[in-house]
């Protein structure tokens, strides 16, 4: 994919010339952005002139010589946040004519790498990340908010960098490799201030708002700017359609039926959950619509919880939600799902996801667990934790999308 050549490097087989003087920047933020980055040194090496990636805390890292390392916090920014975008804004600022910067932003990168934008405080710009993430709307519509409310958001970065060129190394984490979802800072942005506000009061969410972001929202500056003459090409390395391939090939090789049922799989997690099992149901009982021996694999963007009011956040996750909506339909039958995020953290947990079979449920009312209690107050980790039931892989360093498999006895 990336190569050196004599008079620069290579992309996807696209040679970009560095003349005398010109720097070869690398810049990024996300789950899946430090082996990208530990790829790039590891090709091009000293032709790297400077970077800056921001990494979510608690992944391991390796010491990256050419490209500075920030380390900041998912899923809400924190300060660190701060101080890593900063750093994204200086590098690109210095960016010139000539200069090629290689962007790897990856999902996450909208909490690891947040600038509020002049007027707007810290404080009131993590307000805004709870209201969306507690709202259960689809993170589309989360993205199309935040893009309106931030200083390298919505192409801003790419605005920065120019005239220097772009190239983006892109995984995508977002149902239909939607450009400007998965990489808003150095795109351009297909969204309008308009639809921002339309969602935000679509869904109830205007008022809530501190008097600043509505403020913001209501001023030309909240707009996106127009990236038509900025040098901008975007290459994706992995896309949830190939994970899918993937699963349903290694399914094959243990001796099941695969059927990719979905890789635009998006909505609120327990009723992604119910749908899920409600098809395994008929078909183990009715072998309709699939027969039994049939294994399941969908992928989609992040599925969505709804918290009433401000909201909690690390005692569950949608994949472990869609896990335990799946466990009460499937109660008694032989059938297995699971549901996980593939950055290791579902929901910001220590958790990956969660699997639940027909067993499940009995298992849980003999430890005393009430399965439905921990549902409706979206606690979905402690009865999987106490079951044994969690997937625990620690940080992926990728960022695919949300999987989900099941297995229909």
């Amino acid at each position: 994919m990336v190569a050196l050549t004599e008079n620069g490097i290579s992309v996807a087989g696209v040679d970009y010339d560095l003349g005398p003087g010109a720097k070869l920047v690398v810049l990024g933020a996300g789950k899946a952005t430090l082996p990208i980055a530990e790829a790039l040194e590891g090709v091009l090496g000293d032709r790297i002139d400077a970077g800056a990636v921001v990494l979510r805390r608690g992944e391991i890292t390796t010491t990256l010589r050419h490209i500075d390392v920030f380390v900041a916090d998912h899923p809400l920014p924190t300060r660190a946040s701060v101080d890593g975008a900063l750093e994204l804004e200086r590098l690109a600022n210095q960016a010139g004519p000539g200069d090629l910067v290689l962007a790897c932003f990856t999902g996450g990168s909208s909490a690891l790498a947040s600038l509020p934008p002049e007027g707007i405080t810290f404080e009131d710009k993590r307000r805004l990340h709870e209201i969306l993430l507690g709202s259960g709307m689809p993170i589309a519509e989360v993205n199309t908010v935040r893009k309106h409310v931030s200083a390298i958001k919505g192409g801003r970065l790419a605005e920065r960098i120019a005239p220097a060129r772009i190239i983006n190394l892109n995984i995508s984490d977002v149902a239909g490799d939607v450009l400007d979802v998965l990489t808003d800072l150095t795109v351009a942005d297909t969204s309008t201030v308009a639809d921002a506000i339309s969602i935000l009061e679509d869904y109830g969410l205007w008022d809530q708002l501190p008097a600043s972001i509505r403020g913001h929202l209501n001023s030309p500056k909240a707009e996106s700017p127009d990236l038509e003459s900025v040098e901008i090409t975007t290459e994706l390395l992995v896309t949830g359609i190939g994970v899918c391939e993937a699963m349903a090939e290694e399914a094959k090789a243990r001796g099941y039926t695969p059927v990719i049922l979905t890789t635009t799989l998006e909505g609120e997690a327990r009723e992604m959950g119910r749908f899920i099992a409600s098809l395994c149901l008929s078909s183990s009982t009715s072998s309709y619509p699939f027969a039994p021996g049939t294994v399941l694999v969908g992928c989609g963007s992040e599925n969505s919880v709804a918290i009433a009011g401000k909201g909690a956040f690390g005692d569950g996750g949608p994949g472990q939600e869609a896990a335990l909506a799946a466990a009460m339909e499937i109660d008694g039958a032989q059938i297995v799902t699971l549901f996980m995020d593939t950055d290791g953290s579902d929901g910001g947990t220590d958790a990956a996801g969660a699997v639940a079979d027909g067993q499940t449920v009995r298992r849980a009312t003999e430890t005393g667990l009430d399965l439905r209690k921990a549902l409706m107050n979206h606690s979905a980790m402690e009865p999987f934790e106490q079951l044994g039931d969690l997937i625990l892989t620690g940080a992926t360093g990728t960022n695919v999308n949300d999987l989900s498999v099941a297995v229909i006895g």
